[in-house]
């Protein structure tokens, strides 16, 4: 095969092997069967830990795998094949499940410590391309992932196969997270660091403007001051309450806007007769995605944050969301 020299053949190229591997994974989806459900029900009910091993690239993605499943609810493991023939077996017990990756089913060191596996007692699921192998005859479950060639032009260095199984891989641990009801505050426990931390551990009290910077009126107020409190601050609004201090509606420039356009005599006006009632609220302690969320779902940039009495005690602006990472 004669190597691409031109810029154009390189990505043409590139397409072609990335076209390969995205064929290789519909494939497997294709012969997906009820053998992957009784996997996903069968981890669900593990009472020990499941442990992920394969040899070479194999044991990368099976490394992945295991991470993936760690980080989405399930105990889950690496064991090298070889390792575990001097020793590191000791870490397997019955009540544990073993998932076995190899492309071909016969990898020398995987299949040596079949026969262990078995004897400790413990539940075996391949994922392989060969369902005639040592290793699919003697797994309980075989979760098919074979491929008709490597992206390789030898057809030899693992490519397109570690595509599928990190695909199947995928599969099975997110699925495995559905089955199980993992939710993504759950999924904050495990990830209290960085951007993805930030949105599930971070409340709407640890980032709301309070305070003098909160811009509030009462109903009462007239629509000069209603303007000059939105305007003097900075998150072009501003709530307006009864007079018990309860949150009953806001005004927003838009509004003012509008009000402009009809040609309101402003001087005759008073808040509680231009705020849009019913605003949309949060509480103190709703998690910063969740306030995301609702931003982006009702298509608005600011959210009152009240009390348990309705009560604002707060304000949040989705430039604030946004600068922190969230």
């Amino acid at each position: 095969m004669n190597a691409p020299t031109g810029s154009r053949e390189i990505v043409e190229n590139g397409k072609a092997i990335l076209l390969r591997e995205s064929d290789a994974v519909r494939l497997i989806s294709e012969r997906l069967d009820e053998d992957f459900a009784r996997a996903v029900v069968m981890l669900s009910s593990c009472e020990g830990k499941v442990i992920i091993s394969g040899m070479g690239k194999s044991g990368i993605i099976a490394q992945k795998i295991a991470a993936t499943m760690a980080s989405t609810g399930t105990t889950a493991v690496f064991l090298h094949p070889a390792d575990a023939a001097h020793g590191d077996l000791g870490i397997v017990s019955p009540d544990d499940i073993v998932i076995c990756l190899s492309k071909s089913g016969t990898t020398e060191e995987l299949n040596f410590i079949i026969p262990a596996l078995r004897q400790i007692g413990v539940r075996i699921i391949a994922m392989t391309g060969s369902r005639r192998s040592f290793l699919a005859e003697n797994a309980d479950i075989v979760l098919d992932t074979g491929i008709e060639q490597e992206a390789c032009p030898y057809d030899l260095a693992p490519t397109t196969s570690t595509t599928a199984m990190l695909a199947m891989g995928d599969a099975l641990a997110i699925s495995l997270m559905q089955h199980k009801n993992f939710t993504w505050k759950d999924f904050a426990l495990t990830h209290p660091k960085g951007s993805l931390g930030r949105r599930l551990t971070i409340r709407a009290s640890d980032i709301m403007a309070k305070g003098d910077a909160l811009p509030l009126v009462e109903e009462s107020a007239p629509l000069a001051e209603l303007i000059l409190e939105m305007t003097s601050k900075r998150f072009g609004v501003s709530a307006v309450t009864d007079s018990e201090g309860r949150l009953t509606g806001i005004f927003t420039d838009g509004d003012l806007r509008r009000l402009v356009q009809k040609g309101c005599d402003f001087l005759k006006l008073k808040a509680g007769e231009v705020m849009t009632v019913n605003p949309k609220t949060v509480t103190t302690g709703m998690m910063a995605k969740e306030c995301l969320d609702m931003l982006e779902s009702f298509r608005i940039t600011q959210l009152i944050v009240c009390d348990t009495e309705q009560r604002p005690v707060g304000i949040l602006h989705i430039h604030d969301l946004i600068t922190l990472g969230i």
